[in-house]
């Protein structure tokens, strides 16, 4: 009787040292990690029309499909 009221002791132990482990672990998680809000700086829009983008570097191609080839294939 005594080694299972013993055994029965240390598994709680253990449930609450790993309980206390995960909620230790998820403090730490968003102190560090978590999310601050929206940041300080403004997100400009990339235009992607290759007349108004100053990024488009390439000439567009003759067909739909944007592969080279005849007939866009």
């Amino acid at each position: 009787m005594q080694s299972h009221i013993r055994s029965e002791t240390t598994t709680w132990i253990v449930i609450l040292l790993l309980l206390l482990f995960i909620l230790g672990k998820g403090v730490v998680v968003y102190q560090f990690v978590g999310d601050r809000g929206q940041p300080g700086w403004e997100y400009r829009p990339v235009l992607d029309v290759p007349g108004e983008s100053p990024y488009a570097v390439y000439p567009p191609l003759p067909y739909r499909q944007h592969v080279r080839g005849p007939m866009g294939e």
